[in-house]
């Protein structure tokens, strides 16, 4: 009898105290459109949405609140509409974009803080959450 090769445990689960440290240094990276909107809902203002796809698309439909700052304009020397004190929580189109993460690299680069919104506008839309202007 042949011996089962398991695909999931082909490669041994990290300890416990490595994957914590591993998924708190994801949640310093990365937030998700529910707790944008939960927290835009309450009033925390510590943040800033930023959309980094074309001005085309933010025209289109956008988070409501976002700013329009497309990743390919983001460069040092750039006068950028943000504040250091605050948090950019930056969105692309959803996982099938790399935008955001373009964006974000660019941000932390110039010395912003910086949180990805996965899901990106797709994810926002998935999660029943209203866009501007809404379609």
């Amino acid at each position: 009898m042949q011996a089962i090769t398991s695909s999931v445990l082909g490669i041994e689960a990290a300890p416990p105290e490595v994957a914590a440290r591993h998924f708190r240094e994801k949640l310093a990276l990365e937030t998700d459109p529910a707790d944008v909107n939960r927290d835009m809902a309450a009033g925390v203002d510590d943040f800033v949405v930023v959309d980094v796809r074309s001005s085309d698309a933010y025209r289109e439909a956008h988070v409501p609140g976002a700013i329009s700052l497309p990743w390919r304009e983001i460069s040092e020397g750039a006068s950028l509409p943000l504040e250091r004190d605050r948090v950019a929580i930056v969105y692309c189109w959803g996982p099938h974009c790399d935008g955001a993460t373009r964006g974000a690299a660019r941000l932390a680069a110039l010395g912003y803080r910086v949180k990805e919104m996965i899901g990106g506008i797709d994810g926002w839309r998935r999660e029943g959450l209203p866009v501007v202007p809404a379609s």
